[in-house]
């Protein structure tokens, strides 16, 4: 499975942006995406995730102003972002697991299989 991700951006703060994650080869194999995002000097950490049956999982700090959704006819996940902060500047990245994982594996990185490249959020105060 390989995942395409982009929509980042430079943006003011109180502003919303969309990141669009396409996966392709073997989609039938990523039945849980989530979204990961890594800030300079911080670890990668989970930002939100949503499996077959639109389980979803959100971080506490972005939980009510980000929503993952996803299209299966396009094979694509998307991330909105409303009310950006300074703080959620990071690079985000969009990963895939080929099983359903339970809402208390979602926020690992390990439990995921496939990554993409990651994009730029730059949210200016």
């Amino acid at each position: 499975v390989q995942l395409q991700a982009s929509g980042g951006g430079l943006v003011q703060a109180g502003t919303s942006l969309r990141l669009s994650c396409t996966a392709s080869g073997g989609t039938n194999s990523a039945n849980t995406l989530g979204w990961f995002r890594q800030a300079p000097g911080k670890e990668r950490e989970f930002v939100a995730a949503r499996r077959t049956g639109s389980i979803t999982r959100y971080a506490d700090s972005v939980k009510g102003r980000f929503t993952i959704s996803r299209d299966n006819a396009k094979n694509t996940v998307y991330l909105q972002m409303n009310s950006l902060i300074p703080e959620d500047t990071a690079v985000y990245y969009c990963a895939a697991a080929r099983g359903n994982l339970i809402t208390g594996t979602m926020a690992r990185t390990l439990s995921y299989d496939y990554w993409g490249q990651g994009t730029q959020v730059t949210v200016s105060s």
